[in-house]
């Protein structure tokens, strides 16, 4: 029986498909997008947008589908993550291997386990401080802060009323961010 050997992040490089990202050891391939996955996160970084704009403290890098290596065998591509510029004061580039202050993945019809658990469990070792996971098919956003090591939800809304429509919600907590248009109103 020949023992099973975790891949690494050359292993990912040497992939010959370029729609697959290294989780727990594995090459995994990555789910075809959807029109209301591409939709939620385009409206997601122009929501965000201001806050890209910003020079010096409160200012953010946020990227889409930016791969971050975490680890020897952890090398997820993420739909969105940002790094506040305070932090990291100069835009990254490649493959990046410093930890997101932010992240968030838009789930995908058949790969919910991948998104509410596998990188849950990753993103909460590795100390990401904010987690957004967006459904939008259901109309819902939860979000969670890590607090003593462990996520608590801060935010969790489902197909927004006029009175959630428009909400803070840190890391952003300094923007207004109209969830309705997020989540496809």
């Amino acid at each position: 029986m020949e023992a099973f050997k975790l891949k690494t992040l050359a292993d990912l490089f040497d992939a010959a498909d370029e729609r697959v990202e290294l989780i727990d050891g594995e090459i995994v391939q990555r789910p075809m997008a959807r029109i209301e996955h591409g939709f939620a996160q385009s409206n997601t970084v122009a929501e965000l947008d201001s806050l890209r704009r910003t020079s010096g403290p409160g200012g953010w890098w946020i990227a889409s589908e930016v791969s971050v290596h975490y680890s020897d065998h952890q090398c997820p591509t993420h739909d969105l993550a940002g790094w506040r510029k305070e932090r990291l004061p100069e835009r990254p580039s490649g493959v990046v291997e410093i930890v997101p202050d932010w992240v968030c993945e838009i789930v995908s019809p058949g790969h919910e386990r991948k998104d509410t658990l596998t990188l849950f469990l990753l993103l909460q070792r590795q100390q990401v401080s904010y987690y957004w996971l967006i459904w939008p098919e259901e109309r819902s956003l939860v979000a969670w802060q890590l607090d003593g090591g462990s996520y608590r939800v801060i935010a969790s809304v489902a197909a927004p009323g006029p009175d959630e429509r428009k909400m803070r919600i840190p890391p952003f907590d300094a923007v207004e961010i109209d969830l309705g248009y997020i989540l496809g109103d």
